[in-house]
């Protein structure tokens, strides 16, 4: 993973092999999260979505904040397009706005350089409890008070977009906290930063 989707590794940038890069990365993340998504699907949301959000704090922290918003916002319309997330049209902006808020914590507060332990633990629980709050209120307490959902449905996602979200999001981003030093060693490259 590049420090900002494409430096070199003596420090100097090239545009166009940056550009590729971080396009190369972008990609890498969103087809790994839909395959997740695909496969962990009968799982239940637990393990998905905790899967879902180790993709998206791997993606802002490995390969960079711009990435990280790009995952964060496909990987909804793709699940809706695959079947995989709620079927429900409305839900899918949403879910983008909770993924976004997600990442952009994470990657502001601990995707530069080495941030202390403290400041990375303080990034993973507030970005997890930002996420939560958000699919809470446009979910469960703007969407599903005005939309013309059936009492079952209206109770299912009410379910879903609550105290789930928080779980997933604290066990995923604990996740991608773990792995995303592993991965710029692996590829001997320094912290995302963009």
């Amino acid at each position: 993973m590049s420090k900002t989707c494409g430096t070199t590794g003596n420090g100097r940038t090239d545009p166009a092999g940056q550009r590729a890069r971080c396009l190369t990365e972008t990609a890498v993340m969103t087809a790994l999260l839909i395959v997740l998504q695909a496969v962990t699907k009968p799982a239940g949301q637990y393990i998905t979505g905790a899967c879902v959000n180790a993709v998206l704090a791997v993606s802002v922290l490995a390969a960079g904040l711009w990435s990280g918003i790009a995952v964060a916002l496909l990987s909804p319309l793709f699940a809706f397009l695959l079947g995989i997330g709620p079927q429900l049209p409305p839900i899918v902006p949403s879910i983008a706005v909770g993924n976004l808020v997600f990442v952009l914590l994470l990657g502001l507060l601990a995707g530069g350089g080495e941030p202390p332990l403290w400041k990375r633990a303080a990034a993973w629980l507030l970005a997890a409890a930002a996420k939560f709050g958000v699919l809470y209120l446009l979910v469960v307490k703007l969407l599903c008070a005005v939309l013309p959902l059936q009492a079952p449905q209206a109770a299912a996602f009410s379910t879903m977009f609550s105290y789930p979200q928080l779980i997933t999001a604290l066990a995923g981003g604990a996740a991608g906290l773990f792995l995303s030093p592993l991965l710029r060693r692996a590829s001997r490259r320094s912290p995302a930063h963009d």
